[in-house]
């Protein structure tokens, strides 16, 4: 059946209010920030100066932080002790951070865990300015970016199993903690590697040569 002419103008009016209402809801999609275990509601704070809450939390690591020798691996049980303050112009997170790091000894290389104690604190403005590095979006703070930069500047850039690790044996590769009677072999410059020869054939000269030198002091 031919479509009446008179009608194409509402349909095509019908088509276009229809785009712009899913238009507009991917924007307000697009404007609400993602939810995860690290994002806290705060309307019960929003300008109200003076107001104090204490959260803790249990979550999981979103994905890795760090990518050193030592890192928090995705996945890991990340426990948080968190305090928020309201302030005239945001709210003031402060809180500790507990976690553990693997990976390897810096000086022997075998695997090693270490545990992770760390303190934040930074403001979350009401309002997008430069002098703030974060604000409350749609009445919530989200933990993760700030939780992400307190851990990685805590790790340490070269990780020991203990502190007096003698590492491993230059020639052999061998855990030198593993051996603990076994000195480090010493690694001779090959370019004295024939002088060298020369004296273990002929004690005498190294005798001699020791004594010359002692003269000369």
């Amino acid at each position: 059946m031919p479509r009446d002419p008179a009608l194409a103008p509402s349909l095509r009016a019908e088509h276009r209010t229809g785009a712009e209402r899913w238009s507009h809801l991917d924007l307000i999609l697009m404007s609400t920030p993602s939810l995860t275990a690290f994002t806290l509601p705060v309307r019960d704070l929003v300008h109200r100066a003076g107001e104090m809450r204490e959260r803790a939390l249990d979550v999981a690591a979103p994905e890795a932080m760090g990518d050193g020798l030592v890192s928090v691996k995705e996945g890991a049980d990340v426990h948080l002790d968190v305090r928020l303050e309201a302030l005239h112009d945001g709210i003031l997170v402060s809180g500790d951070v507990s976690t553990d790091a693997t990976g390897v000894c810096g000086r022997c290389l075998t695997d090693i865990t270490l545990p992770v104690e760390v303190e934040f604190q930074e403001l979350f403005a009401y309002t997008a300015d430069d002098a703030y590095d974060y604000s409350v979006h749609d009445d919530h703070v989200d933990l993760e970016p700030v939780v992400r930069d307190a851990v990685v500047l805590s790790l340490p850039f070269q990780p020991v199993c203990q502190p007096d690790c003698p590492g491993l044996d230059p020639v052999t590769g061998e855990r030198l903690a593993d051996v603990p009677d076994r000195k480090p072999q010493e690694v001779l410059d090959p370019r004295w590697a024939a002088l060298q020869g020369l004296l273990a054939q002929d004690p005498e000269a190294e005798a001699t040569g020791d004594g010359a030198e002692r003269e000369k002091r």
